[in-house]
């Protein structure tokens, strides 16, 4: 049996060395992420990792999220640029609880009092964008984004990078 072991490892260990080399390269530039919510279309991500990326709007972007209630510290979050920095935040009160989110004028999202689980949880602030800070969204309603105060306005160094849907 180890003389079969021996002679597998043998033939093959060029191809385990390629493998290894491999997968540290694509490691090094490269992850993987799987959405579990219906934040946004598709379940499975092709993350780009560029540190001090400068997002544009429109572009899907991975970041690391700061941690609270939901999710723990350094859960990768992907969602959608709307807003840069310099943009301006508001948001109109529909009913009590509820209020709608605009970026520059153009509608990102509304916030309610609750989570889906009925946890309390605070709407973010409004006001206009810091430099090294991005308003960023996802398409589902109930997206935990920056329309809440759990994730706000990301900084440009919780962006790991671009974000690419695979299916």
């Amino acid at each position: 049996m180890l003389n079969r072991i021996h002679a597998h490892f043998s033939r093959y260990i060029p191809l385990y060395l390629w493998l290894i080399v491999g997968c540290t390269a694509f490691g090094r530039s490269y992850a993987i992420s799987f959405n579990f919510s219906n934040s946004l279309p598709g379940t499975v991500f092709l993350l780009e990792k560029r540190l001090g990326l400068t997002p544009v709007r429109g572009e899907t972007i991975a970041f690391l999220y700061e941690g609270g209630a939901f999710y723990g510290k350094g859960a990768v979050f992907v969602k959608i640029v709307k807003g840069l920095p310099g943009s301006t935040v508001a948001s109109r009160q529909i009913e009590i609880g509820y209020h709608d989110y605009f970026v520059d004028g153009v509608f990102v999202g509304r916030t309610k009092p609750y989570s889906q689980t009925g946890i309390p949880i605070k709407r973010a602030t409004v006001g206009i964008i810091p430099e090294d800070h991005y308003y960023l969204a996802a398409t589902h309603p109930d997206s935990l984004d920056s329309r809440y105060e759990l994730v706000g306005w990301v900084r440009r160094d919780q962006i790991i990078g671009r974000a690419y849907r695979v299916f």
